[in-house]
């Protein structure tokens, strides 16, 4: 059963699947049927150079021995020092930031004397 809402009763009422699908009466500006291929063709065109060369090396290979060796480190330190200093700054950061916030919080619960 589909239902939409009914814009006089100001409720859900049960209705036809395309009744459903265009809610108030509206409907689809583009239509629903794909239109027909001008120009299409079952080969490659000849002037573009292979796929190859836009592509590179696949590097997933790589990069799937690298982390899943089972060395005994977290995924996020696998790669080295990148990994590490990226995450010893983003500790850092946070353990700052949250001794300044309560440095902060400190400061301003203290009573104003004038």
């Amino acid at each position: 059963m589909y239902y939409k809402f009914s814009g006089f009763a100001q409720r859900l009422v049960g209705a036809t699947a395309a009744a459903a699908y265009t809610p108030q009466g509206l409907k689809p500006l583009v239509p629903t049927e794909s239109p027909a291929l001008i120009f299409g063709t079952s080969k490659p065109p000849s002037d573009l150079p292979a796929a190859e060369s836009f592509l590179g090396k696949n590097k997933v290979p790589d990069l799937q021995k690298v982390f899943q060796r089972s060395d005994g480190l977290p995924v996020h330190l696998k790669r080295g020092v990148p990994d590490k200093m990226l995450y010893r700054t983003t500790m850092a950061l946070t353990i700052g930031g949250t001794i300044y916030c309560l440095v902060a919080l400190y400061i301003a619960s203290q009573p104003k004397n004038k």
